[in-house]
């Protein structure tokens, strides 16, 4: 079996017909973690950005992989790429480095002795954070802490009832806020990245929710009546500022509320969601404006 990690650019490397998906942001993916080791014939990758969550997945990558298999990792120059020859390197991997496209690009052969693998898996693994008392893991969004703007959200949380949404629900920070409402009656929350789904899973209750790992903007999963919805959509995509995705979730919590049904939505203070709104939902309220962000509470 070939693997396939992460959205690789075709122009710069060429990806066997049938591979599998290993990727954690793309739903529906296998999980290099379950693939059995030398399980693999080859793998292509676009290497994460993050180092801890990239040096995780090489060193599962080279786990799975049989020895002599070819590899392919690949990484933005200013995200990771200049790193990854030494990386591979620390692993005990030889390999040939080209520049494309503003990318590096490192191949090579998966040598029958890899060295620091249990290091590297064991730190970029899923833990419980003592200093945030939830489970999370590296590599995904704010991952060791809670983020401000989610703060100033539970800072700033009104009471709720009934049956509600978390889209982009991260770790299950805003949800176990709202959860602990009595009178919310359940949740359904919603992430594109399998980590934060599996994080979100032990921290937040499950007898009063339900976790999905979708696309919380194109996802037929959900309610069309619910009671609430709360977010603090992402707006960056592969690191460059993508204001289409928050009006996407924006869209998306307009069309799973009922008729009277609450949006709170967080954003960055510089993001102009308010036009994204306005033709939407039947009013719009700035709840605070602080520390550099915005709480908007809109009923449909």
């Amino acid at each position: 079996m070939y693997a396939i990690y992460g959205a690789v650019p075709t122009e710069l490397s060429g990806v066997p017909t049938g591979a599998t998906q290993y990727s954690p942001m793309m739903p529906g993916s296998a999980a290099l973690e379950e693939a059995a080791d030398g399980s693999l014939a080859g793998l292509t990758m676009l290497a994460p950005p993050g180092v801890i969550e990239r040096r995780y997945a090489i060193a599962h990558a080279l786990r799975a992989l049989s020895p002599g298999t070819p590899f392919s990792l690949l990484a933005p120059n200013k995200r990771g790429g200049t790193r990854l020859r030494a990386e591979l390197a620390v692993f005990g991997c030889a390999s040939n480095e080209a520049s494309r496209h503003h990318h590096r690009i490192c191949s090579g052969f998966r040598p029958c002795i890899v060295r620091e693998l249990e290091p590297a898996i064991t730190l970029g693994g899923a833990r419980m954070l003592p200093s945030i008392g939830l489970w999370s893991q590296p590599g995904i969004f704010s991952w060791d802490r809670i983020d401000p703007g989610s703060v100033l959200l539970i800072d700033h949380l009104p009471q709720l009832s009934g049956h509600g949404a978390d889209l982009g629900c991260g770790i299950g920070v805003l949800a176990r806020a709202v959860l602990a409402q009595a009178n919310v009656q359940h949740m359904t929350l919603i992430d594109i990245d399998r980590r934060a789904v599996e994080a979100a899973r032990r921290n937040v209750d499950p007898r009063r929710s339900t976790v999905l790992w979708a696309d919380a903007t194109s996802s037929k999963k959900m309610s069309h009546d619910l009671d609430f919805v709360i977010m603090n959509p992402p707006f960056h995509d592969g690191g460059t500022e993508d204001r289409n995705l928050g009006r996407a979730f924006i869209a998306k919590a307009a069309g799973i509320l009922r008729k009277g049904g609450t949006c709170l939505l967080i954003a960055n203070r510089h993001l102009p969601y308010e036009a994204a709104m306005k033709p939407l939902f039947s009013t719009m309220t700035l709840v605070v404006q602080a520390n550099g962000y915005k709480i908007y509470a809109a009923k449909r």
